[in-house]
């Protein structure tokens, strides 16, 4: 069966290693395919949570010229405030915290986000229940 749907979101990065590192930690994704293009000879990684058919796909760049940054973002879903809290921590400590963590309530619940090393936005978060809201919409 073939994918349909959203699938995936493309970034640029300067240091493919640094980045599927910090998604790792932060958004506990792992490489799921890996490959030098043969067309323009640049190493491409997909990586994902996988939780859902969806990826982030990194592209090795000599120069990143957009980022998402920082209202434009990638947003993950943590199991807790609590590990909200400690990610904030984390990133904080490496720099690399930008905002939060805040609590604005349903729907978008307790959140923060995180630079990553090319300046992307990540979003982590507790409690935006999208799963209900689409449910609520009987989109699902």
């Amino acid at each position: 069966m073939s994918d349909l749907g959203l699938t995936h979101i493309a970034l640029e990065v300067s240091n493919i290693n640094k980045s599927i590192l910090f998604y790792e930690k932060y958004a506990q994704m792992k490489v799921v395919h890996r490959r030098v293009d043969k067309i323009s000879n640049v190493d491409v990684v997909w990586i994902s949570d996988l939780n859902c058919p969806f990826a982030i796909v990194l592209i090795q760049s000599v120069k990143v010229k957009g980022k998402l940054s920082p209202e434009s973002h990638l947003g993950v879903a943590c199991k807790s405030r609590d590990e909200v809290d400690r990610l904030c921590y984390l990133a904080r400590s490496e720099g690399l915290l930008l905002k939060g963590p805040n609590d604005w309530g349903f729907p978008v619940g307790y959140w923060a986000y995180i630079r990553d090393p090319d300046g992307h936005t990540l979003e982590i978060s507790y409690g935006q229940e999208l799963q209900l809201t689409l449910e609520s919409e009987q989109l699902v």
